[in-house]
């Protein structure tokens, strides 16, 4: 299975993005109204400055404090952000998820965002991908 195919499951394909200056306050609002683990920083909604996960707003309040909510995104976002093409395949997302230990990869095409897909959109498509295999395998077993 590739990406663009991954992206086609998801029931919700938009990106939750805020611009740069955006304080860490209102980015854990953000994630905890729309239940989703990580945005996007970026101008624009396509091009990306950075990425911020729930797990950066914790480490924040643990080094600085509650005052550390007031800070900008851009203080602790992840600048080098690893991203993939449509036509990547699943297993090398996986792959590159498990072993950076990140959850969430923009899907870029040229310079643009296309999409966003996480760890558990991953695992979704590949348990899918192996269900059909079994069904497969066990028809033809029976001779179906």
């Amino acid at each position: 299975m590739i990406v663009q195919q991954i992206l086609k499951l998801k029931a919700n394909t938009s990106v939750t993005t805020v611009p740069p200056g955006t304080d860490l306050c209102h980015v854990a609002e953000i994630l905890a109204t729309q239940k989703i683990g990580t945005v996007v920083v970026s101008p624009d909604g396509k091009t990306i400055l950075g990425i911020l996960s729930e797990r950066d707003i914790v480490a924040e309040v643990a080094r600085s404090g509650p005052s550390g909510l007031t800070a900008p995104v851009e203080t602790i976002m992840t600048k080098a952000v690893q991203s993939c093409k449509s036509a990547e395949s699943a297993d090398s997302v996986l792959e590159r998820m498990t072993s950076g230990r990140f959850r969430h990869m923009p899907v870029v095409e040229g310079d643009q965002m296309v999409g966003l897909i996480s760890i558990g959109d991953v695992v979704k498509a590949r348990l899918m991908e192996l269900a059909a295999e079994k069904d497969a395998l066990e028809g033809m077993i029976k001779g179906f």
